[in-house]
């Protein structure tokens, strides 16, 4: 049983959270909430969606998990802001621990600097930005990268990356 961080803040897109979370937690895997407050409800940009986090980023340790998921919508743009979650994202790619990336995602990756030469794909507003990052940008439904990025574009390829993402946990 692995254990994934997901890095979450308001406006996140529902789906690309409660999706991949049941997939994993169905696969037998424990998906813990990182956000900038501990305790904090966070609200998807659909209002279908919300999260109670279990974790601010200023007590999170990324040796403690095994993944990073990261949700996309407006959440990651709110997230790259903050120092703390960029460095706790940079863990993730420097030790090559899995990090699912879906839609908008990219954009706390960019702001990381963890792109540059890596496989990804994002919804197509995030194209320019991943490109100008370094990265190979690839316009399919999943994308997997060597170094255990696995990307996805919109909530249409979600069956696609919950299984890539379960997949790369066996």
């Amino acid at each position: 049983m692995a254990k994934i961080a997901t890095v979450i803040h308001d406006l996140f897109e529902d789906s690309e959270f409660t999706s991949p979370k049941a997939a994993l937690e169905a696969a037998g895997h424990e998906v813990v909430t990182i956000g900038l407050e501990a305790g904090s409800e966070v609200v998807g940009k659909k209002g279908e969606a919300k999260v109670i986090i279990d974790h601010g980023i200023n007590e999170a340790k990324p040796e403690d998990y095994d993944a990073l998921l990261i949700p996309g919508g407006y959440s990651p743009d709110k997230l790259r802001a903050n120092d703390q979650m960029l460095d706790f994202t940079r863990h993730f790619s420097n030790a090559e621990k899995p990090i699912f990336s879906i839609c908008h995602a990219p954009q706390l990756l960019v702001n990381a600097d963890v792109l540059r030469g890596k496989d990804i794909t994002s919804v197509k507003q995030v194209a320019v930005d991943v490109k100008n990052a370094g990265a190979n940008f690839i316009d399919q439904a999943v994308v997997i990268d060597p170094s255990g990025l696995i990307s996805s574009r919109t909530p249409d390829d979600l069956p696609e990356f919950n299984q890539a993402i379960v997949a790369a946990l066996k």
